[in-house]
Formats: structure tokens, C-alpha cells, sequence
């Protein structure tokens, strides 16, 4: 419907309610904090799962060495104990090259100095490494010392000892004494000049024995 205004006065305008606007900023201070925390978590959630893959990758690599460093320490030992098996060989193969080479030596100097003792002889010797242990008879005791003088003269023994020495019972004719003598063979040993004064050397299977004494046994 149309009103008209007959009065002629100028109708008075509304006015309009003010707004409150007290009411909305708390929720704007929220959203804004929400959105500021949210960016804030997006950001540290990024760079710890960064960090994450990071550490990740690195215990993988570590992971990767210490499989390789096993595998080479694995490999070490089984060369240390090829190694050692391979000195054992070394050392026995040497030890029998000298047995091998020494041992005809060795039987010519006992030969030649049991040639030199007057009525005395060997019963058995035997040989453990470098000690030398040697059983025989003799008609007197001065030719046990007379024998045990020429094993050091010769410098191809060292440390010549008497081990036992006693009175054969079992010979009732002639008087003999049992003995034996212990002695190591000198290292790097070899022929060697007799020393001022010492009696040469007989030839073997001739042995100097005196009219007057008993027949040299054996």
C-alpha cells in the first residue's frame, strides 16, 4: 500500500542498533592462535620426521658396515689361522732339514771323540732337539773324565754333564763302570781347531790302545 504524507513534515529516518562487535573477538583471537599453533605443529611434525628419515639413513649405512666389517674380520681370522699353520709347516720342515743335515754330522763327531777315549765305548744315544743323552761302559773312571773332557774340547757340545756313573756287577772277570752323560749341542756349530796341546785326532776304527791295557770292547 502507498502512504502518503499529507502533513508535509519529513518523516524521521530509523536508526540503526549498533553492533557489538566485544562479543566477536575472542573468537577471532582463537582462530588466529588455532591457525598459528596448527602451522607451528605442521612445522616441527616436518622437521622431526626429517630428522627421523635422517637418522633412519645413517643407522641403515652404519648397519651396512658393520655387516661388511664382520665379513672382513671374518676374513682376518681365517688368514691369521692359514698363517700359523702355514709357520707350523715351516718351522717342522726346517727343524727336520737341520735333524737331517746335522745328524751325520753329529754321529762323526761322537765317533771321532769316542775314538779318542782309551778304553771306552757306547752303548746307546739318543737325541731330543738339542739334548743328547749317551749310555757306555769304560774300564776305569779316568776314561769317563778323559771322554767327558774331549765332548767339551771339541765345541760341538756344551754343557757336558755325568748323569750316573756306578760299577758294573754283572762283569766279575774284568772291572767296568756303567755311566752316563748328558750334553746339548752347541748352536751354530762346526769344525773346530783343536785347541794348543790337545792330542790329534786317530783315525777312526784304529783306537790307540796300550799294550799293557784290556781289549777295547765292541
Amino acid at each position: 500500500m502507498i502512504r502518503i504524507n499529507l502533513l508535509g513534515q519529513i518523516r524521521p529516518k530509523a536508526s540503526r542498533r549498533p553492533v557489538d562487535t566485544g562479543a566477536a573477538l575472542p573468537v577471532v583471537f582463537i582462530a588466529a592462535g588455532a591457525g598459528l599453533g596448527l602451522l607451528f605443529l605442521s612445522y616441527m611434525y616436518f622437521s622431526w620426521q626429517k630428522q627421523l628419515n635422517a637418522e633412519n639413513a645413517q643407522i641403515k649405512r652404519l648397519t651396512a658396515e658393520k655387516t661388511q666389517l664382520e665379513q672382513i674380520k671374518l676374513q682376518v681370522e681365517a688368514f691369521d689361522r692359514q698363517k700359523t699353520i702355514l709357520q707350523q709347516r715351516v718351522s717342522t720342515i726346517e727343524q727336520l732339514q737341520r735333524d737331517r743335515t746335522g745328524g751325520q754330522e753329529l754321529l762323526d763327531q761322537v765317533a771321532n771323540t769316542v775314538s779318542r777315549a782309551e778304553n771306552l765305548w757306547l752303548i746307546s744315544m739318543s737325541k731330543k732337539g738339542t739334548a743328547l743323552q749317551m749310555d757306555g761302559a769304560a774300564a776305569s773312571l779316568n776314561s769317563v773324565a778323559n771322554f767327558i773332557t774331549a765332548l767339551k774340547r771339541s765345541g760341538y757340545f756344551q754343557k757336558v754333564e755325568i748323569k750316573d756313573s756306578k760299577q758294573d756287577d754283572r762283569s766279575l772277570n774284568v772291572q767296568t763302570f756303567l755311566f752316563t752323560i748328558n750334553a746339548e749341542i752347541a748352536p751354530n756349530t762346526g769344525p773346530t781347531t783343536p785347541a794348543p796341546g790337545a792330542k790329534p785326532a786317530s783315525t777312526p776304527g784304529t783306537p790307540r790302545t796300550p799294550a799293557n791295557a784290556p781289549a777295547k770292547k765292541g
